[in-house]
């Protein structure tokens, strides 16, 4: 079983597997793996379908792409050929590792979105052949990758297998996790992300990811971009946090109209400290 590494702990030579269900915390894991390639000197390959998206993504999240980054369709790994086929894919990644060192990099860092796999003309055979034969290009510590499974894409069968054949999972830090809320740590910009409902039953809970982020973080992002309720007991957390953060240092939190109101009935908005950023507008 891989074992299940922040990506921020990834080092030159992993190749890791990231299951996802939740985009934005995808989206949140893959910038943070392309800003530390850049800050390392890596060249950078993101391979997805969505190309436009992911740049647009990256750009919000406060890294703009160079020449050092290049995004491109997933299709590009099958080098021109009409369906997938592993050992093409397999050369032309050797081919590109040889090309970053050539030009000076350190090494080649790799995002793909392995969607291809679950499209009609793709043999299901190929994705194991890939993922097996890719290994060998590891071996150096000049390669590094994130294979991106979907899990709404993917049976559990292949899901599985990606997990086996990966040394690493990479996964976002998370504080809390059930059917209701999911509380976990947010990499780029630096912080907490919550989503669901957080209720005063969590708020101790919401009250040690904040601390650590304290520990961690100059200032601390708090994305409740995807919370559908907070209660006033939390919202008090959050108010408590900002308002003992030291001199210099600040709270901002991203947040729908609806919450705003609740934190502001808490007195949020009072705290010099803390700066709420309201989905379709600010305050």
């Amino acid at each position: 079983m891989a074992a299940t590494t922040p990506v921020d702990r990834l080092g030159p030579g992993d190749h890791a597997c990231m299951t996802f269900s939740d985009p934005q915390e995808r989206l949140d894991i893959i910038t943070a793996f392309v800003s530390a390639g850049r800050t390392r000197g890596d060249k950078i390959l993101c391979f997805t379908d969505t190309i436009d998206d992911l740049r647009s993504e990256l750009l919000e999240r406060g890294l703009e792409a160079g020449p050092e980054i290049t995004i491109m369709p997933s299709a590009q790994l099958w080098g021109g050929a009409a369906a997938p086929d592993a050992a093409t894919m397999v050369e032309l990644l050797a081919r590109e590792l040889q090309r970053a060192l050539a030009e000076g990099c350190t090494g080649l860092r790799i995002t793909a979105d392995m969607c291809w796999a679950a499209r009609p003309q793709a043999n299901a055979e190929q994705l194991l052949v890939f993922e097996s034969e890719i290994g060998r290009l590891f071996a150096d510590g000049q390669l590094t990758a994130i294979c991106e499974y979907d899990r709404e894409s993917f049976d559990p069968v292949t899901l599985g297998y990606a997990a086996r054949v990966h040394p690493r999972t990479v996964a976002a830090t998370v504080y809390h996790e059930d059917r209701a809320l999911r509380i976990c740590r947010q990499h780029i910009p630096p912080g907490v992300r919550a989503a669901g409902e957080l209720d005063d039953a969590h708020a101790e809970v919401l009250s040690d990811a904040l601390a650590e982020a304290v520990r961690l973080d100059r200032d601390i992002h708090l994305n409740l971009n995807q919370l559908r309720h907070l209660d006033p007991g939390a919202a008090g957390v959050i108010r408590r946090t900002a308002a003992d953060l030291p001199a210099q240092r600040r709270m901002i939190v991203v947040c729908s109209e609806a919450v705003e109101r609740t934190l502001t009935q808490v007195g949020a908005a009072n705290v010099p400290a803390l700066r709420m950023l309201v989905r379709h507008g600010e305050r």
